[in-house]
């Protein structure tokens, strides 16, 4: 990929983000600032990723550090998402670490792509980002559903089902429902639009077919990191079942 400048980049940057934050602004349909501070952010942040990384690609202990800042921001973020409390960090570390750890250990551990800093690192912070949207998803949706339906979660109590069984609709939604855009990216993808790893693959010198090999896999890795994140946060929340504030 090649741009004409940095100085164009920032003059369509500061375009899309004004842009947004109007459009926002006058629709109230976020914190009048908020997306203009998340591109802001972004902007720095990238920046800051990119000098460190141009020096410690090639080690492990630093991808591995790296790695770990990573999920720990994913952790935090998608834990305040819901309520910061010693139980909800639990869970949602548990479930996200766990789909996580589970993706990258078949995707290596098959031999389907090299262990090697670089695809450890590109692969990683892909299926960690994708932990955290769907933790969130998962989380949220499940507590407001809780909420929402919480007659009928009595209902269910007094009629002598085991808690399990009271939610048991209200959680296979929860978790339905957060997978829906990787769902939906996997089902469309080359359809309606050419995602960022196949697109990055080739920008890096693959040949399409083995961008495509390489975007699969990605495709693969997240709804599976998706599934045993979602199951995992939703059974996490009901114990002990309370009803959400």
């Amino acid at each position: 990929m090649s741009v004409t400048s940095p100085l164009h980049v920032i003059i369509a940057v500061v375009i899309l983000a004004v842009l947004t934050t109007v459009l926002l602004s006058v629709f109230q349909g976020a914190p009048r600032w908020s997306q203009l501070w998340a591109v802001v952010r972004g902007a720095v942040q990238l920046a800051l990723i990119s000098l460190i990384l141009g020096t410690v690609i090639t080690s492990y202990v630093w991808i591995a550090a790296a790695l770990l800042v990573m999920f720990t921001v994913a952790w935090t973020t998608a834990t305040r998402r819901i309520g910061w409390s010693a139980r909800h960090a639990a869970v949602m570390g548990t479930a996200m670490a766990g789909g996580a750890l589970t993706s990258l250990l078949v995707i290596f551990g098959s031999g389907a792509v090299e262990f090697s800093p670089r695809y450890l690192l590109a692969l990683g912070g892909i299926i960690i980002g994708g932990s955290m949207t769907v933790a969130t998803l998962s989380a949220r949706g499940y507590r407001q559903s809780l909420a929402d339906h919480w007659a009928e979660v009595e209902a269910w109590l007094a009629l002598g089902a085991t808690e399990a069984q009271a939610v048991r609709r209200i959680a296979r939604l929860a978790v339905a429902n957060a997978l829906v855009p990787n769902t939906d990216q996997a089902k469309t993808t080359g359809l309606v639009t050419l995602p960022g790893a196949f697109v990055g693959a080739i920008f890096g010198g693959l040949s399409p077919l083995q961008a495509g090999q390489f975007q699969i896999l990605v495709l693969a890795g997240l709804l599976a990191t998706g599934s045993i994140t979602a199951i995992t946060v939703v059974t996490g929340l009901r114990r002990p079942l309370r009803r959400p504030e």
